[in-house]
């Protein structure tokens, strides 16, 4: 089991995995019951294993041990974009956006978590018939919550390379799907900055514009303005990314959505990355060019520590994001 810091913000350390016998015990939905992880299968012929053809969201509850209570981040809108990209998908029929939350927290209740969690959802294309198509294929529903602390550094800051794998465009896999198979191309471009020993990557549009990290949004601070690439270039229409530009509006800092040149970030002051699995991590560097000095700049500390304090219930100004779940 992880161990978690709940008063404040976690420790520096990436997440642990869970231990494969915890984990098959760990209570999940799936196909319309409540069952263990360990007894949720699909067949290999399954056409989301073999084609990539399922929608996904990435969502976090954070402990805070001083409330005893576990708080849900912006339940409802990871369910409304999942049902929004599930109809890109072509499926149809889908439970009503205060059913799905309510799936959502059961599960995470049912197995009684008193630490920090990640929550997967997926809808996922459920035939088993061999056929790469979207059309006429049955689809269904799983959820499943594991123990999960940081995935990345978010306290000393993180080192980044520019991608030699572009973003799949919008005309090829669209980014805002979340789409599974789409990550494959994440997936190169992840492994090979990790592989040439830096953190994370910067991945550039086909036309050359800084798009977004391998799985993460990111933010630039440019003489205390706050900006990031607009959704014309190929990213995820972030759940986090919207949480950083309410706190920006609740502090005052400015902001502005346009294209990013790769330079740019090199003689920007700040920079850091948001999303469920990265948090929010700042970057001191992008192929080996200090960024601020090396150092984690004054805005990017600000909007880091408000965010920590507003997902464990310690911020009233964003309790409209938290979900509390019961626990038994």
């Amino acid at each position: 089991m992880l161990t978690q810091k709940p008063e404040g913000v976690e420790g520096t350390e990436p997440a642990a995995p869970a231990s494969p016998a915890r984990v098959d015990n760990l209570i999940c939905y799936f196909e319309g019951e409540f069952v263990p992880l360990g007894e949720a299968k699909v067949s290999i012929m399954t056409a989301a294993f073999m084609y990539g053809t399922a929608v996904f969201e990435g969502i976090r509850a954070y402990w805070n041990d001083a409330d005893q209570a576990l708080y849900g981040l912006r339940f409802r809108e990871h369910m409304e974009r999942i049902r929004r990209n599930a109809g890109l998908l072509l499926m149809t029929g889908l439970p009503a956006v205060d059913e799905l939350v309510r799936i959502v927290v059961e599960t995470v209740r049912k197995n009684g978590f008193r630490e920090d969690v990640y929550i997967r959802p997926a809808i996922y294309k459920s035939g088993t018939s061999v056929g790469v198509k979207l059309h006429g294929m049955p689809h269904e529903i799983c959820v499943f919550a594991v123990p999960f602390g940081n995935y990345v550094d978010v306290e000393k800051g993180i080192t980044m390379m520019t991608s030699t794998w572009r973003r799949n465009p919008d005309d090829s896999i669209p980014a805002r799907g979340k789409i599974t198979g789409g990550y494959v191309n994440m997936a190169f471009q992840k492994t090979e900055a990790e592989l040439n020993g830096f953190d994370e990557a910067l991945v550039l549009t086909k036309d050359g514009s800084a798009s977004e990290a391998s799985a993460a949004n990111f933010f630039l601070v440019r003489d205390g303005v706050l900006i990031t690439p607009p959704t014309t270039d190929d990213i995820l229409e972030g759940i986090t990314r919207t949480s950083v530009f309410e706190i920006a509006a609740a502090l005052g800092v400015p902001t502005e959505t346009r294209p990013i040149d790769r330079s740019e970030i090199y003689v920007s002051d700040e920079m850091f990355l948001c999303g469920t699995g990265v948090q929010l991590a700042p970057v001191v560097e992008l192929d080996h060019r200090p960024i601020g000095g090396g150092r984690v700049g004054p805005v990017s500390r600000e909007i880091h520590d408000v965010y920590f304090a507003a997902v464990r219930g310690q911020d009233p100004r964003f309790k409209h994001w938290l979900t509390p779940i019961p626990l038994d």
